[in-house]
């Protein structure tokens, strides 16, 4: 077998053609099935961000379970809390099926060596953020994750399915809460106003840079990993929130927020792209604090890994024993 110049096996080109023809025909691929060393590579850094997202963005909204303002709305919070932790497992299990060890990842994430959703770097200050967050969080992920059931990564693809259905509930959670808030008293209408002001640039900056400045889009559109731009999801974001904050009597925070009726499409400003740059690198309000929180839960949680290994380990050798011939 030859290597190329970084390392990496060199294609075989029988298998590589083959490759390229079901990706072509639209067929899933399968752990499994051979794929390139690229393709697999952005499957391990894209399903693996997504994962840790997942985990960290447990963060924002958990801060407020001691704190809600009913039984109904804690029990609501709770379960949605619960479901982001669920995300998070089916996303390592698909990653795992690409050879890649979630104990290595969790690592790579504690020591900043990967990448979250940079939407979770900030701060929720209000109970009006939990349904901000629901809204135009869960909304922004519900326009980037649906073209992902149709991901050319089987496992992938297949999680996602799950995964949009309950976010898919999250973000009517989250404008549920707000119409009630919008119905109550000045005060709790300026803290919806409030924090939608402060949600509303992160919630599009989570679909990524422009797409002139995204080194990865393209491949992963050819390999049908993603089915859309950055710049694409976002203006469909765009376009889905418009009427549902009109019909939520909140403003949005974009002076230059029109509908364009050439382009059928609103237009609207562009994000700090300087202020995403920093929050991605680590910079943002609440970078350090999210990291420190996800490390000191890994290692309270080391004994119940080991006590779980121990005894799965237990099981094994009184299995052999059992089977073993007399």
């Amino acid at each position: 077998m030859t290597t190329t110049a970084d390392g990496n096996a060199a294609a075989d080109p029988g298998l590589q053609r083959h490759f390229d023809r079901r990706i072509s025909a639209e067929q899933r691929i399968e752990p499994r099935d051979w794929m390139p060393d690229g393709y697999r590579a952005t499957l391990v850094r894209q399903i693996a961000q997504h994962a840790h997202s997942e985990i960290i963005g447990m963060q924002p909204e958990g801060d407020w379970l001691t704190r809600a303002p009913s039984l109904r709305r804690k029990a609501i919070l709770l379960a949605k809390v619960q479901d982001e932790a669920g995300h998070g497992l089916y996303l390592y299990a698909a990653t795992e099926t690409l050879g890649v060890d979630r104990a290595d990842l969790t690592g790579r994430l504690i020591s900043g060596r990967q990448k979250y959703s940079s939407i979770f770097n900030y701060p929720s200050r209000t109970f009006a953020d939990v349904g901000v967050i629901g809204w135009l969080v869960d909304g922004a992920a519900i326009c980037n994750q649906v073209p992902l059931c149709r991901s050319s990564y089987g496992p992938y693809a297949r999680a996602m399915v799950r995964i949009c259905k309950e976010e898919s509930f999250h973000q009517r959670q989250g404008y549920e809460l707000l119409l009630r808030m919008m119905a109550g008293t000045p005060e709790q209408r300026a803290m919806v106003q409030d924090a939608t002001d402060r949600w509303w640039w992160p919630a599009l900056m989570m679909f990524g840079p422009p797409d002139a400045e995204s080194p990865n889009t393209q491949r992963s559109m050819a390999w049908r990993i993603k089915r859309h731009t950055n710049d694409e999801l976002r203006q469909r974001f765009v376009d889905m929130t418009v009427p549902q904050a009109e019909k939520l009597g909140v403003t949005l925070p974009d002076p230059e927020l029109r509908w364009n009726p050439e382009r059928g499409h609103h237009d609207f400003g562009e994000p700090d792209w300087a202020e995403f740059r920093r929050v991605v690198s680590g910079q943002g309000p609440c970078n350090a604090e999210r990291l420190r929180r996800r490390r000191a839960a890994h290692e309270k949680g080391a004994w119940v890994r080991e006590a779980a290994a121990a005894y799965a380990a237990r099981r094994q050798a009184e299995r052999e024993r059992t089977e073993a011939p007399a």
